[in-house]
């Protein structure tokens, strides 16, 4: 083989990893405002906006099938190794974390939907700042991926516990809430599953962070995920 066609080889497999990354980045940006707008379509009581959500989500689905079929023919037709070799898989497994994100993103919206038809129930501040949290984490990690980035992984591995924070707190608030009314129960269960889904949406931005770290170094991260959700140990005490 000339050197001028191991050359062109070469560059033409760069430039198709710079097309899945650049894939990845296009599901990721979907991702997050499927996230964003399912809360806003929660605090604005908007019904439109979240019928919206639950609508796009079939973009994401796509948008991972194409991711699949891609790495699939990059695995098979170039034969990579080392790093171009575990940055395909990492793509291939991070378009299945997105497109679960997206899926909690519409299941909040199918709720905001239902919550919308209720009563109006507490604040809903620590459901924006859990939707903020896990929109910065999840858009940190595909930057990460983009700028072949470990440092800026690791940060975002170690940014989860605030949003189980937030967490536990809602948890407890709207058990309280329907200790206090049993008609409160249709709302605070529908909110509770929400804050769940955002939970678990800050969990696959760690996973995220964690494939990309792998991708870049070659190896895992050995240290315990931070975690802080205390829920399936919490007590509420009923109102006296």
């Amino acid at each position: 083989m000339s050197t001028n066609t191991r050359t062109h080889i070469v560059t033409s497999f760069g430039e198709d990893l710079k097309r899945l990354r650049e894939m990845i980045a296009r599901m990721g940006g979907l991702a997050e405002r499927q996230v964003a707008d399912s809360a806003l379509a929660l605090v604005r009581r908007d019904s439109v906006l979240a019928a919206e959500v639950v609508a796009r989500d079939a973009q994401l689905d796509a948008m991972e099938r194409e991711v699949e079929q891609y790495s699939v023919r990059l695995l098979a037709l170039r034969q990579p190794m080392a790093a171009d070799l575990r940055l395909i898989i990492a793509c291939m497994k991070i378009s299945q974390d997105l497109e679960r994100i997206g899926d909690y993103a519409r299941n909040g919206a199918k709720r905001a939907i239902v919550i919308a038809q209720q009563p109006v129930l507490g604040s809903l501040n620590g459901f924006e700042r859990m939707a903020e949290l896990v929109q910065e984490n999840l858009k940190g990690a595909i930057d990460a991926l983009v700028e072949d980035d470990a440092a800026k992984a690791d940060e975002v591995w170690g940014n989860d516990e605030p949003i189980d924070g937030i967490y536990n707190g809602i948890f407890r608030e709207m058990l309280t809430f329907m200790m206090e009314d049993p008609r409160n129960i249709t709302a605070a269960t529908h909110l509770l599953f929400i804050a769940k889904n955002l939970e678990r949406i800050g969990d696959h931005a760690t996973n995220i962070a964690e494939r990309v770290h792998f991708a870049v170094l070659g190896e895992p991260l050995t240290e315990e995920r931070p975690k802080a959700d205390t829920s399936s140990s919490a007590v509420v005490n009923p109102p006296s």
